[in-house]
């Protein structure tokens, strides 16, 4: 089993919104006083108004990043080209084997909080169990995932690691680069790169439905074979 986690990218916040934030604030301020119906219209803006106008570049804790999009995360990546990115992670897990109809996508989540990868592994495994009905033999990560919370920590071979690994445990750690063109074809084939869907319930369907047209296309490529066998 080969698990990854990407990030679902977004844009970022400009600082021309938060310049023109004070007036904003203000006038909205004027306008809704003593007016409950749009006190309740307009308060959860006026609140995300506020947030953007008073946080600090260097501040700890959870910052806002888009203004159409407030969940969105800053997500270091540690490459010199794109240092960071901003959206969320998606964990994505596919077979450590050559299936003969294709690297199928087994699971996909979307995790809110930008939490650490090592973090992730134990719940994705989990879920991924509990879908399938299968038990994972072995699972394969980056580096990423070093520290993390499986309870099994012999089931776990982390890229680079030298100790208990046989001939079948190496061939197998060659494959855990088959994840990276998955990853691509769902990021520039299945909308994973930018999600459309609104707020934290879509980026989770958004991941799901990316990770169904891909094995999709799959299915349909071997029903094309099918045919012209036929």
């Amino acid at each position: 089993m080969i698990v990854r986690n990407i990030c679902s990218r977004s844009n970022e916040m400009s600082a021309h919104h938060r310049a023109k934030s004070p007036l904003t604030i203000s006038e909205m301020c004027s306008k809704i006083e003593g007016d409950a119906a749009r006190q309740d219209r307009f308060g959860p803006l006026l609140d995300l108004a506020l947030r953007v106008r008073h946080q600090e570049q260097r501040q700890r804790g959870p910052k806002v990043y888009s203004w159409h999009a407030p969940e969105v995360e800053c997500i270091g990546r540690g490459k010199a080209r794109t240092p960071y990115e901003f959206g969320c992670k998606v964990s994505i897990a596919t077979p450590a084997t050559a299936p003969k109809g294709g690297q199928f996508v087994l699971h996909a989540k979307a995790l809110h909080g930008n939490p650490y990868d090592g973090h992730t592994l134990g719940p994705v495994i989990t879920d991924l169990e509990k879908l399938t009905g299968v038990a994972v033999r072995r699972i394969h990560g980056d580096k990423g995932y070093r520290g993390h919370n499986y309870p099994d920590r012999f089931r776990v071979w982390i890229s680079g690691q030298v100790r208990r690994v046989t001939k079948v445990i190496r061939r197998e750690m060659r494959r855990r680069a088959a994840v990276e063109p998955v990853i691509g074809h769902l990021k520039d084939d299945h909308r994973m790169r930018r999600n459309y869907l609104k707020g934290r319930d879509g980026d989770r369907i958004n991941a799901v439905l990316a990770a169904a047209g891909y094995n999709f296309s799959l299915l349909l490529r071997w029903f094309e074979e099918l045919l012209r066998v036929l």
